[in-house]
């Protein structure tokens, strides 16, 4: 899955001291994302994308939809 199907939004928030959890990790993105106006339509190909590898995938795909 390329980036050209999750939107180029990013959601305010830090991962430092979060569960490391994968589940925790994208719940919490998820949370902040429709705190923040995201519609399901953007949050669920973000998501798919964590999901469709490995655990470094997750992180990287989260940083890249991540603003401090």
């Amino acid at each position: 899955m390329n980036n050209e199907t999750t939107p180029k939004k990013k959601v305010k928030m830090r991962l430092v001291g979060l569960d490391g959890n994968a589940f925790s990790l994208m719940g919490a993105w998820q949370k902040n994302a429709m705190r923040q106006g995201w519609t399901r339509e953007e949050i669920t190909p973000v998501l798919e994308k964590c999901m469709s590898s490995d655990y470094d995938n997750l992180l990287y795909t989260l940083m890249e939809h991540i603003e401090d």
